[in-house]
């Protein structure tokens, strides 16, 4: 499989992954290159905060109201914010493309808009984020620490965040059940 650009594709944690904040996540690639890597855990609610409280904190009204979970994006810069969406929202010039059918924006419009019921039609709320080095990733994937899968809007923003591991393996056609922690080469 060629890993040269894994931006908009799934990693998914192998059983026995050595990170307890990654054991059985599941991560969207925002940006994959040869300078290292960048995603955000779909599948981990942060339980120190909620939506509501999160606008509280930055002052912006809420208007619509909505329910919805932060999530828990990685150990990296965990103060910072990343909204993953659905493309049917832009922000202006500041919304990074991933893959086809998803966003990423880390500005404050899209809280707003959300907030506003102007927001995207779906949306996940992150704090922090995964962060590899240059080649990192690739080693981790030859360790056998991740699967490589591609994702739906269904399983990105699907609201049952512990059926989310196992849906993302099952789109592999792979019984979780028969995976092992040993890798080898043949």
């Amino acid at each position: 499989m060629d890993y040269t650009n894994l931006t908009g594709r799934l990693a998914i944690a192998m059983p026995g992954m050595g990170d307890p904040r990654f054991e059985r996540s599941v991560i969207l690639l925002c940006a994959h290159g040869e300078d290292g890597a960048m995603g955000l855990i779909l599948n981990k609610p942060a339980s120190q905060v909620d939506f509501t409280e999160l606008m509280e904190q930055l002052d912006i009204p809420l208007t619509a109201p909505t329910s919805r979970p932060i999530h828990f994006g990685g150990p990296v810069e965990m103060q910072r914010g990343f909204v993953l969406h659905t493309r049917d929202y832009a922000g202006d010039s500041t919304t990074l493309t991933v893959g086809e059918d998803f966003g990423m924006t880390a500005t404050l419009d899209v809280l707003r808009a959300i907030a506003g019921g102007q927001g995207p039609r779906d949306a996940l709320v992150a704090l922090g984020y995964a962060g590899w080095g240059a080649g990192q990733l690739e080693d981790e994937i030859a360790q056998n620490g991740w699967l490589i899968a591609d994702p739906t809007p269904e399983l990105v923003f699907a609201p049952d965040n512990d059926g989310k591991w196992m849906a993302a393996i099952g789109t592999l056609g792979i019984d979780p059940l028969l995976l092992s922690s040993e890798g080898g080469r043949a």
